[in-house]
C-alpha cells in the first residue's frame, strides 16, 4: 500500500554495501523504519544524501500490514536547511536530539501533536539568529509533555525537593531512594520549565549549570523509559557555549 507522509529523519544506519536502515518519525505513520537503497545516480528518486539527523522529508512509502520493515519510493526536502548543517554548534545539537528522539520516542501510531512540535522546533533552530544556547534544555523539557513525563509546576514551592523516581516536587526530603534534587537544582528545575524558545535568552546560565541540567534530565528520562541509556553526544554539547 502506497503512502505519502511527511518525516524526520531520526538515524540511519549501514545495513550492507547496497542499503542503509533509516528510522523516521512520521506525521501520519508515526515511529517507522525504512530500508533505502544506497545510490549515487543522479536520476534515483530516493537520493541517500537526504537522511540526514533531523531532516525533514516528504515521502511516498510503500507499506506492508505487519511489517516492521518499509519501502521508501520518493523522497524529496519537506523543509530546506538554512542553517543546520552549516552552523557547528547547530550541528552538534541536532546530532544530539536525533540520538535523543531515536530512544525516546517509540509510538508506531499517529500523533500529529507530537509531530507538530518536532517539526516546529527543528524549524525554529534552523532560522534562530542567536541566543539559542539553552534550546536543547528547553526542547527535552517540553518533549515530556507529549511523552506524558512533565512534572506538575504548580506543585512547586521555593525550598522543595524534586523527587526524580516519582516525578514531583515535594517539601521532605525523600527517604526510600536517591534520584531527587536538593532545592537549588529544584529551584532551576523549575526556572526551566518556565521558559521557552522566544523567552529562554532571558535566564542567564554558565555552561556547568547548564551542564548539570543536561545530565539531570538525561537521569530523569533514564528513569521513566525503558533502556533508554547515557546519551554519547551528551559529551559533545558539554563543550559547547561557554
Amino acid at each position: 500500500m502506497l503512502q505519502k507522509t511527511e518525516g524526520i529523519v531520526l538515524r540511519a544506519l549501514k545495513y550492507n554495501d547496497t542499503t542503509q536502515i533509516v528510522h523516521l518519525y512520521t506525521e501520519h505513520l508515526g515511529r517507522i523504519s525504512l530500508k533505502v537503497p544506497v545510490t549515487r545516480s543522479r536520476k534515483t528518486a530516493v537520493k541517500s544524501v537526504l537522511f540526514q539527523p533531523l531532516t525533514i522529508l516528504d515521502m511516498e512509502i510503500s507499506t506492508r500490514p505487519h511489517s516492521t520493515l518499509h519501502t521508501i519510493k520518493e523522497a524529496k526536502p519537506g523543509y530546506p536547511f538554512v542553517s543546520i548543517p552549516y552552523d557547528p554548534y547547530k550541528s552538534a545539537i541536532s546530532l544530539f536530539l536525533s540520538e535523543f528522539l531515536y530512544r525516546a520516542v517509540r509510538e508506531e501510531i499517529e500523533n500529529k501533536a507530537l509531530y507538530a512540535y518536532l517539526r516546529h522546533s527543528i524549524v525554529w533552530l534552523d532560522t534562530c539568529r542567536q541566543s539559542f544556547a539553552n534550546y536543547h534544555l528547553v526542547f527535552l523539557m517540553r518533549l515530556s509533555r507529549f511523552l506524558g513525563l512533565s512534572p506538575n509546576l504548580e506543585e512547586y514551592h521555593l525550598g522543595d525537593y524534586f523527587d526524580l523516581l516519582n516525578a514531583c516536587f515535594t517539601s521532605a526530603r525523600p527517604l526510600t531512594h536517591s534520584f531527587f534534587l536538593m532545592p537549588e537544582e529544584s529551584s532551576r528545575l523549575s526556572m526551566l520549565m518556565r521558559m521557552n524558545y522566544e523567552t529562554m535568552h532571558l535566564f542567564k546560565m554558565s555552561r556547568s549549570e547548564r551542564n548539570r541540567c543536561l545530565v539531570i534530565m538525561n537521569d530523569y528520562y533514564r528513569l521513566h523509559l525503558p533502556d533508554f541509556p547515557v546519551l554519547k553526544s551528551i559529551e559533545v554539547l558539554k563543550e559547547l557555549f561557554d
